[in-house]
């Protein structure tokens, strides 16, 4: 019998995989064995990290907050605490915008959580 290649559709998958590694350096990019590694390993890092950059920008925006809020004499804890309590619903992202871009606004949001 005959050896089968399975020409076209190995072709093709091989072809995919090895278009998601170019730029990948050495025979990561060249050689189907090694670049589909790379691209599985890629891939898991990609799915996990784009769960993780929403953490490490809700770290950021925090700190942020909590460095404004100790110019205005008050911790990060208690001014969420009467941010809550006056009913003013911003979220960390737009305070932090508004510690770091006018910071005038932000001490009067301060005062009103107070």
């Amino acid at each position: 019998m005959p050896r089968v290649t399975r020409g076209f559709k190995a072709r093709r998958r091989r072809n995919k995989i090895l278009k998601m590694a170019r730029g990948y350096v050495g025979g990561r990019h060249r050689l189907i064995r090694t670049a589909s590694e790379a691209v599985d390993r890629a891939l898991c890092y990609a799915y996990r990290d784009r769960r993780q950059k929403k953490r490490d920008f809700r770290k950021l925006w925090i700190a942020r907050i909590s460095a404004a809020s100790k110019i205005n004499n008050t911790s990060y804890s208690k001014f969420i605490g009467g941010l809550k309590k006056a009913n003013i619903e911003l979220d960390r992202k737009v305070l932090s915008n508004l510690a770091i871009l006018d910071a005038k606004a932000f001490s009067k949001v301060v005062e009103a959580a107070s």
